[in-house]
């Protein structure tokens, strides 16, 4: 409904319906924001079917650069080997998320520190995660050295 020009703070239909655009787009940004939490959250519960929960059948996991096996991994199950395949490296790991998710849209971004001890020597890498959630599942995650680098992807600068 248009009101006239005397009351200023009026909404016309058009600005009410970007406005709950807006909302809904912040409320499903938010969403994937809780679905790369529950992800995080199952790999340091160790909690596999959890995890695999999350991803969709058709994920396709990008490995940085330098990366032993260098990917994509194509598929569900391909992905979980490779997650499988890290996991057996160290007798316990970690992510730790540094400072607060960052989301755009479909895709949300995690700075963690990943940790390992047991088997040989600790290792800490730090390295930011970006993920592509689609219908409440990580359908792509691409992995950067640079966080910089991540966020650029997303179309964001730090």
């Amino acid at each position: 409904m248009r009101r006239s020009a005397a009351d200023p703070g009026a909404e016309d239909g058009a600005t009410g319906e970007l406005l709950a655009l807006r909302d809904t787009a912040r409320a499903m940004s938010q969403e994937n924001v809780e679905v790369v939490r529950a992800a995080v959250d199952a790999w340091n519960a160790e909690d596999v079917d959890a995890f695999a929960d999350l991803i969709a059948p058709g994920v396709i996991m990008q490995a940085p650069e330098g990366w032993p096996e260098p990917g994509p991994f194509v598929g569900r199950e391909a992905a979980l080997r490779q997650f499988e395949q890290l996991r057996e490296t160290w007798a316990f790991d970690a992510l730790e998320v540094i400072g607060d998710f960052v989301d755009a849209g479909d895709r949300v971004a995690a700075r963690v520190n990943w940790r390992g001890a047991g088997h040989g020597p600790e290792m800490c890498l730090e390295m930011t995660d970006v993920f592509t959630v689609r219908e409440g599942r990580v359908s792509h995650v691409e992995v950067f050295w640079n966080h910089g680098e991540a966020l650029e992807a997303m179309g964001l600068s730090e």
